[in-house]
């Protein structure tokens, strides 16, 4: 077999930062089976496709034996894992069967490349290789189990009833010693529940049973007290205080129509009907999910920001270019017997360099300890590598919107003299990053055409993205003709109006300013936008215990620098300030 590279694409019997454990054999039927190999799951668009991978089911995993493509982002990727940029892979798997966090069973879709893993012992003979730790979310089919459900028997189909109970009771204890062992509340319900039962709906016997402890079953006339662990005058208190007549439990079913649930109606009337603390009758509320959903914004946007940039391993970004633009970098016509001139054009060249971009949290031993039903610590980790990532995308398109002075912004060179940080397209020099200015009373034609228009001096690669507000774009969707009717169908067709590869929403663009200048919308190929990083843009991720004052302290953060690379790359869409 012929391949590029070769190794753990998964490993079993390890816990994996996700909280998941991989059995053996979990994805035995994947044994042979060719997968596409892609970068960090983006499995849109043909760059994003490096190659494909050949999967080998072992007792200790699976094991991957990968070829890159020929096309530039395979070859670009070939250099990356030969260099050690890029040392880990990570498993795309859906239709999983789970009991609790162990993977029985499921299907690899297809293999990534990664920057960071999250199977510790996911480990290449060439280079190392895990799972992801949470970029990419899994379509999954879980089925988790929850214990077998109680079955109860009545003395109506079971004469033996309590005896057999009692019989196949292999933990010792008998009926009456689970009674016993109630509070008295709980044998109060328990009461009420078996007067109930006892007087299902025949009147006869409810006022039979006024005048006899004793309910007549009609299977071989076999008589069953109606409690058999409480003397008659405890039976006659519970049943003056929690007996419902025949015509007072019509009453409340009744009832569940006018008051929209049989629970409302039985409330409804419980005052009428003395029955305390009814509350209890009715189940707790159970969580649909053992982890808290996160409130966020839209983040759809984010992995299309990073994934797109071109990812450089080094973190100091140089630049240089010769203007030829001018007068005097013109070819010049001759005239016999005149002097010849010299052509002259300047050299331009900027530097940038890296920055420290971190997430910190913390969390109380006790709390940790105290949490059982999930896994606390990968769930924080998830919301940190989240937010870690929307900021980074938020700081490439639009800088992070803070102060210049304050101690938590990550740099950005527009306003830093030593050329450090993530270069905002927003914010950058015109000769990278054109501004177009768009009247501020423009209609929303005139705003399709000055977006046209902006792109005539674009020298960008392809097809630029445009980045705009999510309610812009639905107010240019929302377009009609003359005859009331939409203009675009979808946004491909608003796209292709636009001469835009695609129209994609930030929901941080929503206010976004240049100084006291509006912006509307961004346009770029990131492509021509030069993410550089040693170690291939790690993410780090560090934890640590207080033992001063019981907390474990977690972090994680990138270095990284930022910035377009060539001239007029990028052309940043703003509305012209109102006059005063």
């Amino acid at each position: 077999m012929k391949y590029d590279f070769s190794g753990w694409a998964t490993k079993a019997n390890l816990l994996c930062t996700d909280g998941r454990t991989i059995l053996p054999n979990a994805f035995k039927h994947n044994d042979g089976v060719t997968v596409p190999l892609v970068y960090q799951h983006l499995r849109e668009g043909t760059e994003n496709l490096l190659g494909h991978a050949v999967l080998e089911n072992r007792p200790e995993g699976v094991y991957a034996y990968c070829s890159f493509n020929n096309s530039k982002s395979g070859q670009e990727a070939r250099e990356a894992v030969v260099h050690g940029d890029l040392t880990a892979l990570s498993i795309y798997a859906n239709q999983l069967r789970q009991n609790g966090d162990l993977v029985q069973h499921g299907s690899i879709r297809e293999v990534s490349l990664v920057i960071a893993g999250a199977n510790p012992g996911a480990v290449i003979d060439n280079i190392s290789f895990s799972h992801s730790s949470g970029d990419v979310l899994s379509e999954e089919d879980a089925i988790i189990t929850t214990g077998i459900p109680l079955e109860l028997y009545h003395e109506a189909d079971n004469k033996e009833g309590s005896e057999m109970a009692n019989e196949n009771n292999e933990g010792g204890k008998t009926v009456g010693d689970v009674v016993n062992s109630m509070s008295e509340e709980q044998k109060n319900v328990m009461y009420y529940f078996i007067d109930l039962a006892q007087n299902g709906g025949d009147e006869e016997v409810q006022q039979q049973d006024d005048d006899d402890d004793y309910i007549a079953h009609n299977q071989e006339g076999h008589n069953m007290p109606r409690n058999l662990f409480a003397n008659q005058a405890d039976v006659q208190s519970v049943k003056a205080k929690q007996t419902l007549s025949h015509s007072q439990e019509a009453s409340i079913f009744a009832g569940a129509n006018q008051f929209g649930s049989l629970k409302e109606s039985v409330l409804a009337h419980a005052a009428t009907y003395g029955i305390d603390n009814i509350d209890i009758l009715f189940p707790d509320a159970q969580a649909i999910s053992n982890t808290p959903s996160f409130i966020a914004r839209k983040v759809e946007w984010v992995a299309g920001v990073l994934s797109g940039t071109t990812h450089r391993p080094f973190s100091r970004i140089k630049s240089m270019h010769a203007d030829i633009t001018g007068e005097k970098a013109r070819a010049l016509g001759y005239f016999t017997g005149t002097r010849k001139k010299e052509e002259v054009f300047p050299l331009l060249k900027r530097t940038t360099g890296p920055t420290t971009i971190y997430k910190k949290q913390k969390l109380d031993r006790d709390d940790l300890v105290d949490i059982t039903t999930m896994d606390t610590v990968a769930w924080l980790k998830a919301e940190m590598r989240l937010m870690l990532d929307e900021e980074i995308a938020r700081a490439i398109l639009i800088g992070d919107g803070r102060d210049f002075d304050s101690e938590d912004k990550i740099k950005d060179p527009a306003g830093s003299p030593d050329g450090l940080g993530i270069r905002s397209i927003l914010h950058d020099d015109p000769l990278y990053s054109i501004k177009f200015a768009i009247p501020h009373d423009a209609t929303l034609g005139q705003i399709e055409d000055s977006i046209v228009m902006a792109q005539e001096n674009y020298r960008g690669s392809g097809q630029p993205t445009l980045y705009m507000d999510g309610t812009n774009h639905t107010r240019l969707m929302l377009q009609r003709d003359a005859d009331g009717k939409r203009m675009y169908k979808s946004d491909a067709e608003l796209a292709a109006a636009l001469r835009v590869k695609e129209i994609v929403d930030v929901p941080l663009f929503k206010g976004a300013k240049r100084g006291a200048t509006p912006l509307y919308g961004i346009l770029v190929n990131l492509v021509d936008y030069t993410v550089g990083a040693d170690k291939g843009g790690e993410v780090s991720m560090f934890d640590d215990f207080d033992i001063d004052y019981n907390q474990y302290k977690y972090l994680m953060e990138t270095r990284i620098s930022g910035a377009l690379v060539d001239p007029f790359t990028a052309i940043v869409l703003e509305f012209t300030t109102k006059a005063p």
